[in-house]
């Protein structure tokens, strides 16, 4: 059985930085795709950032372009995404999630199968 589970949240001012972590367990995820999306209150879940477990390839979300680096460990089976110049409009709730149809980056936040608990980041202004 997959487990997610997300750590790193808080509550920082804009312009702070963050570091996400997501411990994954019960899977070799080498043919997994891996995502971070986030979920603001009365929104949508919106994907974040994206990763290929087996070779690293990356995608970004608009928003998260420049501000934002989504990076994997295998030997801890842990994914990151490390935020900075965070913004109030980034106050969500964050998930970190597999995808083990594909191994290529889906935006779609429904066809990824596995998610975890999310963890809340709040930026105050």
């Amino acid at each position: 059985q997959v487990q997610l589970v997300e750590s790193g949240g808080g509550l920082v001012q804009a312009g702070g930085s963050l570091r996400l972590s997501c411990a994954a367990s019960g899977h070799t995820f080498s043919n997994y795709a891996m995502g971070w999306f986030r979920q603001a209150p009365g929104k949508e879940r919106e994907f974040v950032a994206g990763i290929s477990w087996s070779d690293g390839r990356t995608l970004y979300a608009d928003s998260a372009k420049g501000r934002c680096t989504i990076s994997r460990d295998k030997a801890k089976n842990t994914m990151y995404l490390q935020m900075n110049s965070l913004k109030p409009e980034d106050t969500a709730v964050y998930y970190c999630a597999a995808d083990s149809n594909s191994i290529f980056i889906r935006r779609t936040p429904q066809l990824y199968d596995y998610w975890g608990q999310g963890t809340q980041v709040t930026v105050s202004s």
